[in-house]
């Protein structure tokens, strides 16, 4: 049986363990949303985890919810990108870029344009978000037109060839926490009466045509997609018909680098979906010890499993966790936004803060729902 240690292939990529970085919005880009010297530094830092998962990145300026997030469709962006994988790269890891659009999580403050957040209906999720002004309710959306849902499909390929030219490795399609594609997936939040509402098959259709134009874009061994049956956040409630989505929409995803699943306490499921799977599938599993992922891989629940807080922490976790070491504890308090503080300043084992050589010396989120662990 395999265990945390055994090396894995991924899509293009030849993985020395079974460990990956969870993807974690840090909210530290630049305003335009192209990442920072900071940013190349802290994913070189962490390159020993091997398949490195940025936080969610937005495929346009209607997908932006965040302050401070970061994007991946001008030139720029990809400028910035490219400093990124490159730093990754030559530290020895593997970076994909996870494509995010927030939707109805978003606020006109948070945008370059201002314009009021999109969703597939005009139904509000019902929570606060942070914005320049303070925490401020996140207001009613706009539906989107069948005519828009088909562009933004395109926004996301897009988006993914401008990762791909900017090296990274591949992309991960967010189709979970709470953001557009779970808010077309949840009925809930999806009152639509077009071909993309109602029914099961109605409501999976954006999902599997992101997937299909991305995959058609950059190949299907660079494309992943990340899920959270279950996900109680953000306003959704999946409700009976939750499973059979997720069933069916897992049922027709094939080939891709890998599925991403997080895992909110359905075991039955859970199971399910691994079974009905045939690629790698890596986990997230909030809350749990390193023991209990561990034994997701030897279990054959999971090929890969996920280190969020653990690795923002220490950027060395993977040395610790062979050498049996104890972890530095982080600080929430920079969690999110900010500049090195929380970000790149934390120590490794030796005491010294791991920095990229001068040659990166570039000019220039923690997940904001369940992926801190």
């Amino acid at each position: 049986m395999p265990d945390l240690w055994s090396p894995l292939d991924v899509g293009r990529l030849r993985l020395h363990h079974r460990l990956a970085l969870s993807p974690m919005m840090r909210n530290r880009a630049h305003p335009d949303g192209s990442p920072t010297a900071l940013d190349a530094e802290y994913f070189a830092q962490r390159a020993s985890l091997g398949l490195l998962i940025t936080g969610g990145t937005q495929p346009s300026a209607d997908g932006q919810g965040f302050l401070l997030s970061h994007g991946c469709y001008t030139d720029e962006h990809v400028a910035g990108w490219r400093r990124v994988t490159q730093a990754a790269h030559d530290s020895g890891g593997h970076l994909f870029v996870q494509l995010m659009h927030a939707g109805r999580v978003a606020h006109p403050a948070n945008t370059p344009h201002g314009r009021r957040p999109v969703a597939p209906s005009a139904v509000a999720a019902g929570v606060g978000i942070h914005t320049p002004h303070g925490n401020r309710p996140v207001p009613i959306p706009r539906e989107l037109s069948t005519t828009e849902v088909r562009a933004t499909v395109g926004d996301f390929r897009r988006a993914a060839a401008a990762a791909i030219e900017a090296g990274a490795d591949g992309v991960e399609i967010h189709a979970a926490n709470g953001f557009l594609l779970q808010q077309f997936l949840s009925a809930n939040a999806n009152h639509r009466t077009d071909a993309y509402g109602g029914s099961i098959t109605n409501r999976t259709r954006f999902a599997l045509e992101v997937v299909e134009a991305v995959a058609g874009e950059i190949g299907a061994d660079r494309t992943a997609v990340r899920i959270s049956p279950g996900l109680r956040g953000f306003g959704i409630n999946e409700g009976a018909t939750g499973p059979a989505t997720y069933r069916h929409l897992v049922r027709k995803l094939a080939g891709l680098a890998f599925l991403h699943v997080t895992h909110h306490g359905d075991d039955a499921l859970a199971a399910e979906l691994r079974s009905a799977w045939s690629g790698p599938l890596l986990l997230t599993r909030p809350g749990s010890t390193v023991e209990e992922r561990a034994a997701d891989v030897t279990s054959g629940l999971a090929d890969l499993v996920t280190l969020g807080i653990l690795a923002l922490a220490n950027p060395d976790v993977v040395d610790r966790l062979r050498a049996g070491a104890g972890f530095t504890s982080p600080d929430p308090a920079t969690f999110y936004g900010g500049g090195a503080e929380g970000y790149t300043d934390y120590p490794t084992l030796t005491g010294e803060k791991r920095s990229l050589p001068p040659e990166h010396d570039f000019r220039d989120a923690v997940d904001q729902t369940t992926s801190v662990k």
